[in-house]
């Protein structure tokens, strides 16, 4: 098994930035892939960046040149940086973390951080 911790949501007034983390532990696993994923009230869940242990990513339209996914191999953390934050990025976002763990993959899901963007 493998935990997830974020952190870093919070309420931010539109334009302003937010720094999101998801700090991965447990036994015996090997990230292959880290993405942020965001579910807003009767929407359904959305990929908004992904990246792989090789270090390729993969954004959203929607956030494509406002965030920007990056991770700590050396600390199984990976990062969301959220820059000019729009209303429409509210919502609650999670981490997904694909790890190799006894040569299987599996994924992994964090509890989710709100994030709150004020118009």
């Amino acid at each position: 098994q493998v935990q997830l911790v974020e952190s870093g949501g919070g309420l931010v007034q539109a334009g302003g930035s937010l720094r999101l983390s998801c700090a991965a532990s447990g036994s015996a696993f090997i990230i292959t892939q880290m993405a942020w994923y965001r579910q807003a009230p009767g929407k359904e869940r959305e990929m908004v960046a992904r990246i792989s242990s090789g270090d390729s990513t993969n954004y959203a339209d929607s956030v494509q040149g406002r965030f920007t996914i990056s991770s700590d191999n050396a600390k199984n953390t990976g990062y969301l940086q959220m820059n000019s934050l729009k209303p429409e990025d509210t919502a609650v976002y999670y981490c997904n973390v694909r790890a190799l763990q006894l040569a299987r993959l599996y994924d992994f899901w964090g509890q989710g951080t709100q994030v709150t963007v004020s118009s």
